[in-house]
């Protein structure tokens, strides 16, 4: 990956470019507010894609969340890299309506944290035969809403915390697709 791909977007809560900086060294800490995304992709009996997070991630590994979570490169748009990084990382081309942008930060362990301004985005696919990168992601599976918020409820502590955070505006998310 070259130097340029590997610098993230710092941005204010406002989402005002600040300037740029290594992704490793924006995580460490109490982490450096950069821009991200998060994409909810739905299939046509209104099931869920979620993913394990890989063991090699610094940050949430062997954590469930939705399909696929990134940054946007120096030159990208939100929609622009959300694109190519659900290609990438899950082997999925689909159209992508942004839904809406949050701010959060989450410490994990002592290992470092996200500090970020989030563009939440939806989209459909109904491909059952899932072609997902094993270092981005360990495990995948649809679900339905029903199923997920449940198994949330129970078991909390497997779910990545931006994740648990978009679920609460679940319904805003679907109305997208509608």
């Amino acid at each position: 990956m070259s130097n340029e791909n590997n610098l993230l977007i710092l941005v204010n809560k406002k989402d005002k470019v600040l300037g740029y900086k290594e992704k490793r060294k924006c995580h460490l800490g109490s982490g450096l507010t950069h821009r991200a995304f998060s994409i909810f992709i739905f299939n046509d009996k209104n099931e869920i894609l979620i993913q394990k997070r890989a063991k090699g991630k610094m940050l949430w590994p062997g954590f469930w969340a939705n399909a696929c979570c990134s940054h946007p490169r120096k030159s990208e748009s939100y929609k622009k890299s959300a694109k190519r990084r659900l290609k990438e990382e899950m082997g999925i081309d689909a159209n992508l309506r942004p839904v809406f942008k949050f701010y959060y930060q989450a410490k994990y362990k002592n290992i470092g944290s996200e500090n970020e301004l989030c563009s939440v985005l939806v989209g459909k696919c109904d491909e059952n035969e899932i072609n997902s990168n094993p270092e981005e992601v360990e495990e995948w599976k649809w679900v339905s809403i029903k199923e997920l918020k449940e198994d949330m409820k129970n078991n909390p502590d497997i779910y990545a915390p931006w994740f648990k955070i978009e679920m609460k505006r679940i319904e805003e998310i679907i109305d997208i697709l509608n």
